[in-house]
């Protein structure tokens, strides 16, 4: 009898522990914009989706974002196709905390460089505006040249505080920030126009995500798909 209850008890806490704390599950999401942006939530700038591509369309704005909505992730690989079309700077948003805290890694090729900072609040406004943390403003591109008007695809790797950033699969340095260990995912420009394109996201992440993506089917049914 006391081995029986024993079992039942362990068995009482383990259903407890699995309701208690959220599971992380391994998922892949992408966002090709041939539709629209639904799962996409603008802090500020002028968002719109247009011949299948994700659009910042204002020239003039600090910090303009855009993030996926309902998400966060922890471990996690970010790709995105990103094109300045006027201005200097535009890139991807990783581990957001919320509009004001997150990391950003950009390409800048009014000085062919690419940049990585962290954002965060800032305490000398009453509204929160965000500052800065410098973690490599000046990371000189390895094989290749920076352009306007050109895709660039720009990935982060992310593993607890290790960042590895690339563009064009070529890796262009590795970091270390544990500032923010988990986040959303977006989309940013700086006093700039920019277009973006073919969003990928795949790791860990502790909420489910049920985008309507390519073809009409589920993002986590396309991933299966682009794995075949």
């Amino acid at each position: 009898m006391m081995d029986v209850m024993k079992n039942r008890l362990a068995l009482l806490l383990m259903c407890i522990s699995l309701y208690a704390v959220p599971l992380a599950t391994a998922e892949e999401h992408v966002w090709t914009f041939d539709n629209d942006a639904s799962d996409w939530a603008p802090a500020n700038g002028s968002w719109e989706v247009g011949e299948g591509i994700y659009k910042q369309t204002t020239r003039w704005g600090e910090a303009q974002k855009a993030l996926v909505d309902g998400v966060e992730w922890g471990d996690h690989t970010l790709e995105a196709k990103v094109r300045i079309d006027d201005g200097h700077w535009g890139g991807i948003v990783f581990r957001a905390q919320n509009e004001f805290e997150y990391y950003v890694y950009l390409i800048c090729p009014k000085e062919n460089k690419s940049e990585l900072w962290r954002h965060k609040r800032s305490t000398a406004f009453k509204d929160g505006f965000e500052a800065r943390d410098e973690i490599e403003h000046d990371i000189e591109p390895i094989g290749l040249t920076l352009t306007r008007n050109e895709w660039f695809t720009l990935r982060v790797v992310v593993e607890g505080s290790r960042i590895a950033v690339a563009i064009n699969d070529i890796e262009q340095g590795v970091f270390l920030d544990d500032a923010y260990p988990v986040g959303k995912v977006g989309v940013w420009t700086w006093d700039t126009q920019a277009s973006f394109d073919d969003v990928n996201v795949k790791g860990n992440t502790t909420t489910s995500l049920t985008a309507i993506e390519p073809q009409g089917k589920l993002a986590t049914s396309w991933a299966a798909i682009k794995r075949q």
